[in-house]
């Protein structure tokens, strides 16, 4: 699968920002397990609007709020196996029907790392001490449930290390669905402390995988991370946080994400650039005037 099926290579693709940012400004108490999957059964109507606002404000591509969904989650809120499978297909649609509406390019289906799903931040630290076939089970089930939901690709999104990475990618290459692979970084390692090089030689020869980078992580850190990132041969895609730091309770700090870092990525090689936790539609619609005037 070319990545030029998807964009031209020169071209530079908007993807979205926070999710979940989002939905916390519109009102929504999201700390339970679930996140913002708890929305596709309690208020679709709201990821659907925060879906369109991110198209608006220029971007070209949709994540749905599938990151923390998992059948375990769903099960500790009283949702059974078929209602999840719903609520999975169900993430697709509202972005889908977001970019219909609006002019939108792709809905990527967002399958976020096991460590998500247990909701204790040990995305953030990989090595769960699982092998790689024990994570492939587990990410199975859901996988094959987007893989199959009329996604245009799967982000595979968050991941803390290279186990992971290898389960997943054995996945994708399975189902024979599009996807890019994006780990969330330290510095110029992946939060599981394995080397960039390594950790994206895991796409190599993988025809599935159209692009590979990082998300979630510092501003900071993406810059040499797309040096790192377009070894791989692959398209390079950055979408991190804003800068600010969660404290456990409460965001600190100033945001550090800005359009004139956004140029630099795109100038070193970036093709397609968003934002994670903290980036909002705000910000969303400075990188799209600088995709404009490319």
């Amino acid at each position: 699968m070319a990545a030029e099926s998807f964009w031209p290579a020169d071209s530079v693709l908007i993807s979205d920002g926070g999710l979940a940012t989002e939905l916390e400004a519109r009102g929504h108490d999201l700390s339970d397990a679930l996140w913002s999957a708890r929305l596709l059964s309690d208020a679709p109507q709201e990821i659907a609007a925060v879906h369109t606002s991110y198209f608006r404000a220029g971007a070209k591509i949709a994540t749905t709020a599938s990151y923390q969904a998992s059948f375990e989650g769903f099960y500790a809120h009283g949702i059974g196996r078929d209602k999840a499978v719903e609520l999975l297909g169900r993430s697709v649609e509202l972005a889908a029907t977001a970019r219909d509406a609006t002019g939108g390019t792709l809905v990527a289906a967002s399958i976020g790392p096991y460590g998500a799903a247990l909701a204790d931040g040990s995305e953030y630290r990989g090595r769960y001490g699982l092998s790689v076939a024990q994570l492939m089970r587990w990410h199975r089930p859901r996988l094959e449930i987007l893989a199959g939901a009329g996604a245009d690709l799967l982000a595979l999104e968050t991941v803390p290390d290279i186990d992971e990475a290898e389960a997943l990618v054995d996945l994708v290459r399975a189902v024979g669905k599009p996807a890019w692979l994006s780990y969330t970084i330290d510095g110029t390692r992946t939060r599981a402390g394995q080397p960039l090089t390594e950790a994206f030689a895991v796409a190599a020869g993988v025809d599935e995988i159209v692009a590979v980078g990082v998300n979630c992580c510092s501003p900071d850190d993406v810059q040499s991370a797309i040096e790192i990132a377009s070894a791989a041969g692959k398209l390079v895609i950055v979408y991190p946080n804003s800068g600010e730091q969660w404290d456990g309770h409460a965001w600190t700090g100033v945001s550090r994400f800005s359009a004139d870092l956004a140029r630099q990525w795109i100038a070193a090689g970036a093709r397609i650039v968003g934002g994670c936790c903290r980036v909002t539609p705000a910000d969303i619609a400075a990188l799209a005037g600088i995709a404009r005037r490319r």
